[in-house]
């Protein structure tokens, strides 16, 4: 089990990686549109969901892969 915990560690880090990625990839484009409203939406997922998302994935696949959710 600790190997599968450990795996699934990696995994959850590759996804908080994957996801800035994608994020800054696809939602990068609303910073620049000049569109109030695509503007707005990009800051809100640039500066409050996007740190969350990554940091949650981050710190979770950190504790899978050291052990910190051992019984």
């Amino acid at each position: 089990m600790n190997t599968v915990k450990k795996f699934l560690g990696i995994v959850w880090i590759a996804l908080a990686i994957a996801v800035a990625y994608y994020a800054i990839g696809i939602f990068g484009g609303k910073l620049t549109s000049g569109k109030q409203d695509d503007l707005v939406f990009g800051i809100i997922i640039f500066f409050v969901l996007l740190p969350l998302i990554v940091t949650g994935l981050t710190i979770f696949g950190w504790y899978a892969l050291t052990n910190e959710y051992e019984d």
